[in-house]
């Protein structure tokens, strides 16, 4: 087991009474807006729903007929994850026939390793080949995060930390030691991605025992400028939200880019093992995760 931070709690030592243990508890409040996992298959319908309005609407993704028909992002996968959702209490949608719930405005899923081993793995694998970094660290539990999204009225500041609050909480509640996941660049083109993904390539890249690489297959280099080409506050502007995010927190990034050409996205791979979380937004959360507790 890695050493943790100065202050970072053992996540397997929390107290029952740990914020959200049970899934029924909220993980995470800040006034109106709520985080926690979904409760019933009506909640993780309505967090598809959302991902389709922003995935297939909103940005470039082709919808498959089933798809369209539809009207929600969906995969094998969503049966078995947990789904975080931000709710807004103060926008509640009236349904007919059925009872007022808050709206869904965000939502992130949450596949832990255990629960990846008993049904087929991760999402990820399919685009990387996480296989041989999961084997170098067999003590290790991975959380893979995905399928990211929040409605545009709440992109924000907010929104954003109440999420993360969530995956803090998620993370201390289940142990985690490491988390994984694909993050994406709009755009299938990666010469009109160049300079992002070089900067990534020189200044973020996972090596050692943490190093992901593409599947051969599918792997276009992100190796696109030299080092000395790179101007890093253009190439940080060019830089989705949520991938600066990730780095602001300690991630690396894995070698070699994928084209999901029916998401219309280059995809990167997020290695983020829970020892190089920043210690200031360990502080800033909390080390029991307290900071937004409901």
């Amino acid at each position: 087991m890695f050493g943790l931070p100065s202050g970072f709690p053992a996540a397997r030592k929390l107290p029952p009474a740990f914020p959200g243990a049970a899934g029924e508890m909220p993980l995470g409040r800040m006034g109106a807006l709520e985080v926690r996992l979904a409760r019933s298959a009506g909640e993780v319908r309505a967090a598809q729903a959302l991902r389709y309005r922003i995935f297939y609407g909103e940005m470039q993704a082709t919808a498959d007929p089933r798809t369209l028909l539809r009207r929600r992002d969906a995969d094998a996968f969503d049966r078995y994850c947990d789904h975080l959702l931000v709710l807004d209490h103060d926008d509640v949608e009236v349904r007919r026939f059925r009872r007022a719930r808050p709206r869904i405005v965000g939502t992130y899923r949450l596949l832990r390793q255990e629960v990846a081993a008993r049904h087929g793995g991760f999402y990820t694998a399919g685009e990387f080949a996480i296989e041989p970094l999961i084997a170098r660290h067999p003590g290790l539990e991975f959380l893979e995060l995905g399928r990211s999204c929040v409605m545009k009225p709440y992109r924000s500041k907010r929104t954003v930390e109440l999420l993360w609050q969530g995956i803090w909480a998620y993370v201390l509640n289940h142990g985690i030691d490491a988390m994984i996941g694909c993050a994406s660049f709009e755009g299938t083109d990666p010469d009109t991605l160049a300079l992002p993904l070089s900067f990534l390539h020189h200044h973020a890249s996972a090596g050692g025992d943490w190093l992901v690489e593409a599947r051969p297959e599918r792997t276009v280099s992100m190796n696109r400028l030299p080092i000395e080409a790179i101007d890093m506050k253009s190439a940080l502007a060019a830089m989705p939200p949520l991938i600066k995010g990730y780095l602001r927190l300690g991630a690396m990034i894995g070698r070699g880019a994928v084209v999901d050409r029916p998401f219309g996205t280059t995809d990167v791979m997020i290695v983020l093992p829970v020892e190089r979380i920043s210690e200031r937004y360990v502080r800033y959360y909390g080390a029991d995760a307290s900071r937004y507790a409901a």
